[in-house]
């Protein structure tokens, strides 16, 4: 996250939050007040150390060290700090399940009126991993919160050295056309494309388009991988989780399953 010094960044708030819950169902006991006092040191010990290089390299720094629910507690703190960006760890399947379940950041995510980077380290490739904003791939699918994550990319010119713009053509929407208005719909995107790379281009970010078809979380993995990408973006929707709430939504997908650590963007209020 260093890199975002070069958009602006000044001051970093950190956050581990107890869960009453999680200490007792590990337990097979009640809520053991000892268990508390032993995890909320470990998290004060590595807290202590990151603050120290933050310090040393012109950062300041908050700290929170609470016990209550995960999600409330991170909104909360966000709220009362005002912050620009919620960052949470999402560990590969095998992992500590106990750190963030995939329900906890899908309801992070539906709750938050503040972008939500949800980060993963990619193992294959861990150089990518170590700039996740250097190659962001953003998928469009024109709503408002897309129209957002343009704005709110070309904020990090100084720290994107290429970006690769796509849209995809539903699979279910191709089956009932034909190959010439498929063409058709293809070119438009492309146009649409074309509008946004132009954006980045004027504020000295190369940009690239790719126009996909298929399902789309699908598609956007598949690009990112072949556009080795560092991050993909995308636009999410208070709105739209609450509708695919039982069925699921693509940026709820791309957060919980992609390997990739993936931005989420909502909408302007």
């Amino acid at each position: 996250m260093l890199d975002l010094r070069q958009a602006g960044l000044a001051h970093i708030v950190l956050l581990n939050v107890i869960e009453r819950e999680k200490v007792a169902l590990h337990r097979g006991t009640g809520y053991r007040k000892d268990e508390e006092v032993k995890l909320r040191e470990m998290a004060n010990i590595r807290f202590i150390e990151w603050a120290e290089h933050l310090f040393e390299i012109g950062l300041e720094v908050g700290a929170y060290i609470t016990v209550g629910n995960l999600v409330h507690q991170v909104i909360t703190t966000c709220e009362k700090e005002k912050v620009d960006l919620i960052v949470i760890g999402r560990p590969r399947q095998g992992m500590l399940e106990q750190i963030f379940s995939g329900s906890d950041v899908v309801e992070i995510i539906r709750r938050s009126k503040t972008p939500v980077l949800v980060y993963k380290y990619l193992h294959q490739e861990p150089q990518q991993a170590e700039r996740p904003f250097e190659r962001p791939l953003l998928a469009m699918d024109w709503s408002p919160a897309s129209q957002r994550s343009v704005l709110y990319l070309k904020e990090l010119k100084g720290i994107i050295s290429e970006i690769h713009v796509m849209h995809v053509i539903e699979e279910k929407s191709l089956k009932s056309l034909s190959g010439m208005t498929v063409q058709k719909a293809r070119k438009e995107s492309r146009s649409r494309l074309e509008e946004v790379c132009e954006q980045f281009e004027k504020d000295g970010i190369p940009a690239v388009l790719h126009v996909y078809a298929g399902k789309p979380v699908e598609e956007i993995e598949k690009a990112a991988r072949e556009c080795q990408s560092t991050l993909i973006v995308v636009g999410s929707s208070t709105q739209a989780f609450w509708k695919e709430r039982f069925i699921g939504s693509i940026p709820e997908a791309l957060a919980v399953k992609s390997i990739f650590p993936t931005l989420l963007i909502p909408p302007a209020d």
